[in-house]
């Protein structure tokens, strides 16, 4: 799924280096096509700027400096993943138009199609729906196909994309593309699970720092998102909070959770739980199909029994899955070592990537 906020010329690349920009941690990969299919030559996770409003551009670019210098990139070809909470992905019914009268459309009218006012937005979209006569729906003139079509929309604040490419500019960087984080977890599971991605109705959950998105899939289709403003952040602090320990301290303790502090996470889960299930109930009522399996990524997903735990509630098998499986690693002994162990994290980065390379 190739939705983009920036889209420099619609060139793939040989080689290219994928950063999806967190809000604590900055997960990037770096990629390559050869005769044997995709490539990983380099990973690298840092700690993010501190992501206040007004970030600066000065600040961005000796970050994304700093993440091409641990990983040793050699390519200067970027992408760039944004954060739910900077950007919107939404479906909606639109005539048969080319896609560049569309996204000017969604410009100056984005609450009519979007039911809500989006004003300074850059827009990109792809059709769902095709035309009746078979044609592309934005190869059809206008006026001439009376039916609606579906479509998904991604948007941003061009403010923010103007300032992430002043910002790879000034690192010395090229961009490539800028594209919405939601949509690197879907196109990662197409490849790394392609069976349950064509065949089955899932769920795929990538747990943010301070969002936790969800995405639903029926048979290859995505047909449902949303984003939950609870994440790794919330459930960090309300254990600090709960044992009177240090952020620190508790984020620590998150993953290999002693027995002690189950019970603490346990009710610290709970509201997550709900809005989920709330998601597959919407889902279920909407399209009369019951989800079969919900993947987890994300950080928080390393953790047994935080997925145990919100399988409880979801009422449906959860597990986690690897983003990796369909690429070949080419990587130093240390950084091979510790591929499993944050595999789960790279989902959006590497999901990214794909329709570029």
């Amino acid at each position: 799924m190739g939705l983009t906020l920036y889209n420099r010329n619609g060139k793939k690349r040989d080689r290219l280096v994928s950063i999806d920009l967190g809000g604590r941690t900055t997960k990037a990969v770096e990629l390559q096509r050869n005769g044997q299919g995709l490539v990983l030559s380099g990973y690298a996770l840092l700690d993010a700027p501190v992501y206040q409003k007004g970030l600066s551009v000065e600040l961005l670019a000796e970050h994304l400096k700093s993440v091409i210098h641990v990983l040793g990139a050699g390519t200067r070809s970027v992408i760039l993943a944004i954060g739910v909470g900077d950007s919107v992905v939404r479906h909606a019914d639109v005539p048969g138009m080319p896609l560049a009268d569309l996204r000017q459309v969604l410009k100056n009218n984005s609450n009519n199609y979007l039911q809500q006012d989006l004003p300074g937005h850059v827009f990109d979209c792809c059709f769902i729906t095709p035309a009746p006569n078979g044609q592309a729906p934005d190869k059809v003139k206008p006026g001439l196909a009376g039916a609606k079509h579906r479509v998904l929309v991604a948007g941003a604040r061009k403010q923010l994309v103007d300032d992430l490419q002043a910002a790879v500019k000034a690192a010395g960087l090229t961009a490539d593309q800028i594209v919405p984080a939601l949509i690197g977890p879907v196109n990662a599971f197409e490849l790394a699970m392609p069976e349950a991605f064509a065949g089955e109705v899932v769920a795929l959950v990538d747990l943010g720092f301070k969002n936790t998105s969800i995405c639903l899939l029926q048979q290859g289709e995505l047909v449902l998102s949303r984003v939950v403003a609870i994440g790794g952040d919330k459930l960090t602090s309300g254990l600090a909070e709960g044992l009177g320990i240090s952020y620190a301290e508790a984020e620590n303790i998150k993953v290999g959770m002693p027995t002690e502090v189950q019970a603490v996470l346990e009710s610290l889960l709970v509201p997550l739980g709900r809005e989920l299930r709330a998601s597959l109930d919407f889902f279920e009522h909407q399209q009369d199909k019951p989800v079969t399996r919900v993947f987890f990524a994300g950080a928080s997903a390393r953790s047994e029994f935080i997925v145990r735990t919100l399988q409880t509630d979801l009422l449906v098998e959860c597990k986690p899955w690897n983003p990796l499986t369909f690429l070949r690693p080419a990587l130093p002994p240390q950084l091979a070592g510790q591929l499993e162990g944050v595999a789960p994290q790279l989902a959006v980065a590497v999901g990214a990537a794909i329709p570029a390379i």
